[in-house]
């Protein structure tokens, strides 16, 4: 497909994120996509061109609604959100601005447009008392952010448009500017310095790779997919495991790591214990093909060696 005439358009919120900016590297091989990426500030993807970007706040619903009317996108794939679980906790009002009316906002233009909604949720709706969990298992959240994505989750299930939600768990990658930290780049810049790391033994996941998950996205988008879907890895770690395998990898020590339990953390917000997901659905409906932990992060030293030769 050669003509931007016949490519599918999606706008992406959010995009200066992991996810954001892996859905603009997939956008940008696929002509077959016709891309407008918005985020708050200046653009971060070291690509500015073969794309239109917007300087977007979308809690500025008057703004958002007039981007949304100009570039008429037939999807739109909502990314943005506060997910530091503590921060949600301590800054009720945020959580709920960005992750529940912010949302609000997104269904009502959808409506009006006939636009495709493809949302992010999280693994965290969940108690963890069950897990791996399938699409349509009992959700019981445990901490503030859980409990407000699980509210946005409601809102859309509710409306009128056509809607997918893809929820997903513990993503990590590797962005250009090295602005975006998770599990994966804190664990192996921390063993690298020789820090010690506490690392609790009674949590499990299935840790993302951002680029699977961005695939997710856009096999949704082509598709016009509806319902939730599951995307996430395919291997199931307790956490200091997860740490482990890291530390394998990079051929790092392991002694330094400490395995601890979540009640010694004190962190504000609770953890569910096991989670993880049942993704028969995203492979037979999307197509969904995650790669495995260790291939994840194979593509993540790929990464980190070319930024490190640029």
């Amino acid at each position: 497909m050669t003509s931007t005439q016949l490519a599918k358009k999606i706008l992406v919120t959010g995009s200066n994120g992991l996810l954001g900016q892996k859905l603009t590297d997939l956008a940008l091989a696929d002509d077959g996509i016709a891309l407008v990426a918005t985020s708050r500030g200046e653009n971060r993807h070291p690509i500015k061109d073969g794309y239109t970007y917007i300087d977007l706040d979308i809690l500025e619903s008057d703004r958002l609604r007039a981007v949304i009317a100009e570039h008429r996108p037939q999807t739109i794939i909502n990314t943005a959100a506060m997910t530091n679980v503590d921060a949600c906790e301590h800054d009720p009002d945020g959580c709920q601005k960005l992750n529940i009316d912010a949302v609000a906002t997104l269904i009502a233009l959808c409506e009006e447009f006939g636009i495709h909604l493809i949302h992010l949720s999280t693994d965290f709706i969940f108690d963890g008392k069950d897990g791996p969990y399938a699409e349509h298992a009992e959700p019981n959240p445990l901490s503030r952010y859980g409990q407000s994505k699980l509210d946005a989750e409601y809102l859309i299930q509710g409306s009128r448009c056509k809607w997918a939600i893809l929820r997903t768990i513990l993503v990590y990658g590797v962005v250009a500017d090295m602005s975006r930290s998770n599990i994966v780049l804190w664990a192996k810049g921390a063993l690298e310095k020789g820090q010690p790391l506490k690392v609790v033994n009674d949590q499990w996941r299935m840790p993302t790779l951002a680029e699977d998950l961005a695939q997710a996205c856009v096999l949704a988008a082509i598709a016009e997919a509806e319902g939730v879907f599951h995307i996430s890895g395919k291997d199931m770690f307790a956490i200091h495991e997860l740490v482990a395998a890291v530390a394998d990898f990079w051929r790092l020590d392991k002694s330094l790591i400490q395995q601890v339990s979540s009640a010694t953390l004190s962190q504000s917000a609770p953890r569910p214990a096991r989670t993880g997901f049942v993704l028969d659905k995203a492979h037979h409906v999307l197509g969904y093909t995650p790669h495995s932990f260790t291939d994840g992060l194979a593509i993540v030293d790929q990464q980190l060696a070319q930024l490190a030769r640029e």
